[in-house]
């Protein structure tokens, strides 16, 4: 059963790619204080992830902390390499925080996983955006079918 709006967010661990490397740190760390936008991917460097989810939350970022967001964190079922490759890729200056939930277990917890193994990506999230207030999901936004709606960042925008 998938999380809902007035659940805590699961703590588990996950990692970041940092200046002096990985870094492991727990969602409740990572995503539990203050206002957080949180949005997931079913993964990097894939065609709509990163020419539309992405790039809407790096252009839109300046607009979201205007509306009192103080973290933006997107998360996916891959390695921290890899998130953090992207995270250089897409423009690593943007001040969105890459979260590698490189076991699934974050995305599992949120019960938000979907079986991708038809097209060789295994077990990765639905691609969906939340809004957090100190580690309470107010608002979640899954994507009812493949593509970009509803987890856009004009979508979060709308909703702050």
């Amino acid at each position: 059963m998938a999380i809902s709006v007035g659940d805590r967010i699961p703590d588990v661990k996950l990692t970041t790619m940092t200046g002096d490397g990985l870094q492991p740190i727990q969602s409740g760390e990572a995503l539990g204080k203050g206002k957080v936008v949180l949005f997931a991917v079913p993964g990097a460097f894939t065609p709509t992830c990163s020419e539309k989810h992405l790039p809407g939350f790096v252009v839109r970022a300046d607009d979201l902390r205007a509306r009192g967001v103080d973290t933006i964190a997107c998360i996916a079922v891959n390695d921290a390499f890899v998130m953090g490759a992207w995270a250089e890729q897409q423009g690593g200056d943007s001040g969105i925080v890459f979260l590698a939930d490189g076991n699934g277990d974050f995305t599992a917890e949120m019960g938000l996983a979907f079986d991708g193994s038809g097209f060789g990506l295994g077990s990765r999230s639905q691609r969906y955006a939340a809004i957090i207030d100190d580690g309470v999901v107010t608002e979640l936004l899954v994507e009812p079918a493949p593509g970009l709606d509803v987890s856009s960042a004009e979508s979060i925008l709308s909703k702050l």
